[in-house]
């Protein structure tokens, strides 16, 4: 996928109906539009693993991210 092309009609469908819990709560005039929008974004993070919206990218493991000692 370039980052021109948009994703295709089917994945954009399902995208659309499997709105996530934060975007039906706000409510969506346009979720095909949305999961468009979402699913662009998508492809091209994953085409550019080093492109993010701030230009920060972490690198972190599960040990990083929670405490593992035991109570």
């Amino acid at each position: 996928m370039t980052e021109r092309s948009k994703p295709d009609d089917a994945r954009v469908e399902r995208r659309a109906k499997g709105l996530t819990a934060e975007e039906q709560e706000n409510g969506v005039d346009d979720a095909e539009a949305l999961a468009e929008a979402v699913l662009e974004e998508s492809d091209l993070r994953a085409a550019d693993r080093s492109r993010t919206p701030d230009g920060v990218v972490e690198h972190r493991r599960s040990e990083d991210t929670v405490d593992l000692t035991e109570e």
